[in-house]
């Protein structure tokens, strides 16, 4: 399957048109119909991946506002300043005798090396983002630490009719120094989504690599 830009150009749909801000023009596509799967919808164009260097350049001169669906223990460790936080997830706080056996076992595999809680989906969430944005007109780029949250999260935004969305495209992980010129919190901004054990050996990581530079 293919879609018709203009020009009579193609491109399959497993690549992801990706926006460059603000020296490369963008392709215009055509496209006949849109489901609101998220990967069809960055296909598409529908929603515009947008890359952590090219973020800034969106937000300050294209006049996206940024939307941060990271849980609250990620961005209490980073944050952008002027962002707006409506998680998509949140910890689940069931303690039904299934739920605490699906924790324990979450903790035991995931947790532990992550330090990231037992989460449920926001009911909420769109809910939220109406209150914070009530424009559905307005350009909205959704960012979550790797990308595959917001990926979901903009498919949500879109089917609630929100028609100006942006993709942070990898997340803040992908992220490097300067690409969001003002952020808050404790922690840089790509490491924010790492924890428990992981985080640990990131540090000495981190150490070790502060040495062999000095030596």
């Amino acid at each position: 399957m293919e879609i018709q830009v203009i020009r009579s150009h193609t491109f399959p749909l497993k690549q992801l048109p990706i926006s460059t801000y603000p020296h490369h023009r963008t392709t215009t596509v055509k496209v006949h119909a849109v489901s609101d799967n998220p990967l069809k919808l960055i296909q598409s164009g529908t929603v515009v991946a947008i890359l952590p260097k090219d973020a800034s350049a969106a937000i300050n001169n294209d006049g996206y506002k940024l939307l941060d669906i990271r849980p609250e223990w990620e961005i209490e460790k980073a944050r952008v300043s002027g962002g707006i936080h409506v998680p998509l997830f949140v910890q689940d706080m069931d303690n039904s005798p299934l739920t605490l056996l699906k924790k324990w076992v979450h903790f035991g595999y995931i947790g532990l090396w992550t330090g990231q809680n037992f989460t449920t989906m926001n009911p909420d969430f769109v809910d939220q983002v109406e209150k914070m944005v009530p424009d559905k007109t307005t350009k909205v780029l959704v960012a979550c630490g790797e990308g595959l949250r917001s990926m979901m999260a903009t498919s949500k935004l879109y089917k609630n009719g929100y028609t100006n969305l942006g993709w942070l495209a990898g997340g803040f992980n992908r992220a490097v120094e300067g690409d969001f010129p003002e952020v808050e919190g404790p922690e840089k901004l790509q490491y924010a989504t790492i924890g428990g054990v992981s985080y640990f050996f990131l540090k000495v990581l981190i150490l070790l690599q502060a040495v062999g530079k000095n030596e």
